[in-house]
């Protein structure tokens, strides 16, 4: 398993992407993007972009 590189809540951005999502939770990239197609993830879909708030991430 990877180490996270955000040490606390204030370091994430507004909305993250699966490369974010991924390194938040100390996986690989494949596994962010994974998880962000699961049916009961909290996503947005803002055009061609799935991205997940910050607030229903955490």
């Amino acid at each position: 398993m990877k180490d996270s590189v955000y040490k606390s809540y204030d370091e994430l951005p507004l909305f993250l992407n699966a490369k974010t999502v991924a390194r938040v939770l100390g996986i690989s990239p494949s596994g962010g993007y994974e998880l962000m197609h699961q049916q009961d993830f909290p996503t947005l879909k803002i055009g061609n972009r799935i991205v997940v708030p910050k607030e229903r991430f955490v």
